[in-house]
């Protein structure tokens, strides 16, 4: 059996969303004894896929998932399915909206990672783009961080992010890096009505030379206090909201 983080998800929110959004799960474990209010909505569900449910002792569970918060339910499950950059400019497609994209030049938390993902479902993100070095990949800390976000937005894994911003921007995809030596303000600029694709740089260094020369416009988030920046995932919440509300005031 194999036991890496990769391929378990726990708690409640977690292995309620993956269930709902049709994940490959092969089994689901219960420690005796856990709470029924958290217990008896998985188990219903479970029943209705026809996934098998084991209780097992605690202790048991606890070596098991060693690194993961279970609340006394975890699951194995398939690997995370990433998608292609082309089934990100798909749904948009399909939803017949510009293309809102987040792409995340190492971030290399795994919980600013999946509060990320969280925000991302919130604002109506087609999908995050992450790369394969150097980065969070999709574990089960930033699933249960994304409380279930990461089964409803696809991310796309790629080998090389700059190539990818050249194919965005083929694909008439404008591509905004956020930097806080930027000259301009988020609040100044009209390009996240159409299709943007948002950079957000690594929780210390920010964007990488290359990266941050290959982006179409850079922006900043204004700051009055005496920190120069903000957590990432709070940074990237700030833009994601503000593309949100100029997209519905444009109706």
């Amino acid at each position: 059996m194999d036991n890496t983080n990769e391929d378990w998800i726990g708690g409640k929110h977690s292995l309620l969303e993956a269930l709902r959004a049709g994940r490959t799960i092969n089994k689901i474990l219960i420690a005796e004894g856990a709470q029924k209010h958290l217990t008896q909505p998985i188990i219903a569900e479970a029943k209705k896929n026809g996934i098998v449910v084991q209780h097992v002792d605690k202790r048991k569970l606890d070596q098991m998932v060693p690194d993961l918060q279970h609340q006394g339910v975890a699951a194995q499950v398939a690997p995370y399915a990433y998608v292609e950059v082309e089934d990100l400019l798909a749904k948009a497609a399909e939803k017949e909206e510009a293309p809102f994209l987040l792409l995340l030049d190492e971030i290399e938390d795994p919980h600013n990672l999946g509060s990320i993902l969280r925000t991302a479902e919130c604002t109506g993100v087609h999908g995050v783009i992450i790369p394969k070095r150097r980065s969070a990949s999709i574990t089960s800390t930033v699933s249960k961080t994304s409380a279930g976000a990461v089964e409803y937005v696809p991310v796309a894994r790629v080998t090389n992010l700059a190539h990818t911003i050249e194919q965005l921007k083929e694909a008439g995809v404008w591509v905004v890096g956020t930097d806080v030596t930027a000259k301009e303000e988020i609040y100044n600029n009209g390009v996240f009505t159409g299709p943007v694709a948002i950079v957000i740089g690594n929780e210390s260094k920010g964007m990488g030379r290359l990266i941050r020369e290959k982006c179409d416009v850079l922006l900043k988030l204004p700051m009055v206090g005496r920190l120069n920046s903000l957590n990432a995932s709070v940074a990237a919440g700030v833009i994601m909201y503000e593309t949100l509300r100029r997209r519905q005031s444009q109706g």
